[in-house]
């Protein structure tokens, strides 16, 4: 039986989702997946349709989303679906459910500095997400996420670069790469992402190559 992915994209079109859903969508097709993209979310109203993927990616930054719409995404993926993005596409989609950002792990609350800040990604794990990348170094939005304790963090970001009230409680090593589950289903997420240049080459593009198929049942 084939894998079967969905991407769906759409919200504030500064983040390029159409091009971050044809990269996410290339790379599952050279993995053997079939994939399935559209730029709608009534993609999530079937629930018997999303229960037999194996993988779900959303791309949606400052949207909205139906209450059924959400809820069948998370039975989907508390009963074995997995479920993968970066940055505001999944960790900023719908600020007012609750339900999804529970799912998802993190919401994103800031980005001191705005885009072009450069930062170190730090590896902070041995897990095979990150096993032989190394350290490397970004100029791009850095997100402040507000993040579920349960998540198992992969690699990490050092705050604050950029001069502000978050910077008077001193360092944080903020999660940039990290999984959970969420049932029987694994759940990936890469803060990566602002443009699709900013992932489409190098190690960047590879954590997230690495987490999507790690994701997929």
């Amino acid at each position: 039986m084939a894998k079967r992915a969905l991407i769906t994209w759409g919200g504030w079109l500064g983040h390029d989702p159409e091009k971050v859903a044809n990269l996410f969508a290339g790379d599952l097709a050279q993995a053997g997946f079939e994939v399935t993209v559209t730029d709608t979310l009534a993609c999530f109203d079937d629930a018997a349709a999303l229960a037999d993927l194996s993988l779900i990616v959303p791309v949606w930054t400052m949207s909205t989303i139906e209450k059924h719409q959400s809820q069948n995404v998370a039975d989907a993926v508390a009963a074995g679906v997995g479920l993968a993005g970066c940055h505001g596409g999944m960790c900023d989609s719908f600020r007012n459910d609750v339900v999804w950002q529970f799912m998802t792990g993190a919401q994103w609350v800031a980005h001191p500095g705005n885009d072009g800040v450069e930062y170190r990604v730090r590896m902070v794990s041995d897990d095979p997400l990150v096993a032989g990348i190394g350290d490397f170094m970004v100029k791009t939005e850095q997100y402040y996420l507000h993040i579920d304790p349960a998540v198992k963090v992969h690699a990490v970001c050092d705050f604050p670069q950029v001069d502000g009230p978050h910077a008077a409680n001193g360092p944080v090593a903020m999660p940039i790469g990290f999984t959970k589950m969420w049932g029987k289903g694994r759940v990936y997420y890469n803060a990566l992402g602002h443009q699709a240049n900013v992932i489409d080459h190098g190690p960047a593009h590879e954590m997230i190559k690495r987490g999507l198929l790690w994701a997929a049942r």
